[in-house]
């Protein structure tokens, strides 16, 4: 029997695994049934009125860079200015902000795909995360701990074939369900927003930039899962990988946080896994730390204290350190007794 059809088979009949799945599409079915009844399709009177705002929040915005370049340039005095104004004429300049007032932010009670699609889509992001994770950790955990692993060596006595081959049909068997579940989810809320809401506009920009974001999010699933699976390996249980996580939660994310912020350490989230996962699920994380401007944190720091974590080098890291533990586990488990 071919081994990666039997491990197709018993990943698909564990009940956690359907469990899970079912857990899934509650979690859509009410995120869909919730945006669908606190959402309508506006009428002619919403639209005109929705877009009167927009002109008038971009007009605002023009004003108030024109305002700034004036007092640049001494036209206008800066104690005659009696609104903020930003020392950095291009933090308000229209064109360099990425985004601009449109009608669909100033419709109340109606749904716009194309403004909520990204939100969603991390909502997803998050729940396949977690079900990749949980599946994983249990899906080697449980036959480590069972005897299911020794059973099935004494069929095909080859420990790395056996331990890759569920680590290939785990990622494998992931990818899908998260290209099959993202697909129904987005074309869901697609057809709410046709029915019941506004598609907004949705051209090759913003259709590229959700499927960078998409792609990114299936990288994280895949790196949690293989992490979930590396460390109930490596303890040879379920609650192995669980106990990892809390710990690693709890100890470093909250308690060293905490101490890393008493000792006044500069950028302390560069320390954290957790804000290079935010940088490549998002694209760019951005930071505020003002310990590190040369004043020392004691009064304004322009843009200074501003610092961005971008998530091509949190890809390399995060790609590293769930490589070098899979390679530990991979290596623990070739010589370890499983009997």
């Amino acid at each position: 029997m071919n081994l990666v059809r039997a491990e197709l088979e018993r990943l698909g009949a564990r009940r956690f695994v359907q469990l899970m799945l079912v857990l899934l599409v509650l979690a859509f079915g009410v995120t869909a049934a919730t945006t669908l009844a606190g959402s309508h399709r506006p009428t002619d009177q919403e639209i005109s009125a929705a877009e009167l705002q927009a002109a008038a929040a971009r007009s605002e915005l023009h004003r108030v860079h024109q305002l700034c370049l004036d007092q640049r340039r001494g036209v206008v005095l800066p104690d005659d200015v009696r609104e903020y104004v930003p020392n950095d004429c291009d933090e308000a300049d229209p064109a360099l902000m990425g985004w601009v007032p449109v009608a669909a932010d100033f419709l109340v009670g109606v749904f716009v795909f194309a403004e909520e699609a990204e939100a969603l889509l991390y909502f997803l992001v998050a729940f396949l995360a977690l079900f990749g994770f949980l599946v994983g950790a249990s899906y080697i955990g449980a036959d480590l701990n069972s005897g299911g692993v020794v059973n099935l060596l004494l069929w095909r006595p080859r420990r790395m074939t056996v331990l890759g081959t569920k680590l290939g049909t785990l990622l494998g068997g992931t990818a899908l369900l998260s290209v099959l579940a993202s697909a129904a989810y987005l074309g869901t809320f697609w057809l709410i927003a046709q029915v019941a809401g506004r598609p907004g506009p949705l051209d090759g920009e913003f259709w590229g930039l959700l499927g960078a974001a998409w792609g990114r999010g299936l990288l994280l699933v895949l790196l949690l899962t293989t992490v979930g699976f590396a460390v109930a390996t490596l303890g040879r249980h379920t609650s192995a990988a669980l106990g990892a996580v809390a710990g690693y939660l709890v100890v470093w994310e909250l308690g060293a946080r905490l101490v890393l912020e008493m000792l006044d350490v500069v950028k302390p989230e560069r320390l954290m896994l957790s804000s290079y996962a935010a940088a490549l699920l998002n694209g760019r994380a951005g930071f505020w730390d003002t310990r590190s401007c040369p004043s020392g944190g004691s009064g304004f720091c322009a843009g200074d204290g501003a610092w961005t974590l971008t998530w091509q080098p949190s890809l390399l890291l995060l790609l590293g350190l769930t490589g070098a533990l899979t390679a530990v586990a991979f290596a623990t488990f070739r010589r370890r007794d499983l009997m």
